[in-house]
């Protein structure tokens, strides 16, 4: 399996993490569909997915799973790891985690980024970074958990497909545009 298809797999297996995790937050006529989809979404971006590289996507930088990746993953765990520590011992803000695990989240594709020379990741990290920004204000403000998991849980999840989504549109030659996730 080479790097464009395990990147694949890993950003539609979060996608779907995401999705599965805070759609239980939703009414359940919302939420089992949204699943349902989500699921599907993971198979056919995931699993199913096997357009070869374009000859113009080949001569991009690839992901490489070495050292700096694994000290970037390594960094994010311990942000999440710490940052809930905090967020649920000393700030009893149980409705901040998915906020806050978005936001490292987003905030390790700008390490990714410079990791794999890769800078249109910073897109994916910032806009995720955002919706956990936006999910950690929402629980700050008492909003309920339905917005919270919509905005700091679904949202970015959704961000994840469509980023697989779009790599591998430009991966198939449709376009010529650097890919998000490979």
């Amino acid at each position: 399996m080479n790097s464009v298809r395990t990147t694949r797999i890993i950003g539609s297996s979060f996608g779907l993490v995401f999705v599965q995790a805070n759609a239980g937050a939703l009414p359940t006529a919302v939420a089992i569909p949204l699943r349902v989809l989500a699921v599907v979404a993971f198979l056919f971006l995931g699993l199913f997915n096997r357009r070869p590289a374009a000859p113009e996507a080949t001569t991009a930088p690839r992901a490489r799973f070495g050292g700096r990746y694994w000290l970037v993953v390594a960094a994010e765990v311990l942000a999440i790891a710490t940052g809930l520590m905090v967020i649920n011992k000393v700030l009893h803000t149980p409705h901040a985690t998915v906020g806050w695990i978005a936001f490292v989240v987003g905030v390790h594709f700008f390490g990714l980024a410079s990791a794999w020379r890769r800078p249109e990741l910073r897109v994916l990290g910032g806009s995720m970074a955002a919706c956990g920004a936006v999910g950690m204000v929402l629980a700050a403000l008492g909003a309920p958990d339905a917005a919270i998991s919509t905005v700091a849980g679904i949202a970015p999840g959704a961000l994840l497909f469509g980023s697989v989504w779009w790599s591998s549109r430009t991966q198939s030659g449709a376009n010529s545009r650097p890919a998000a996730v490979r």
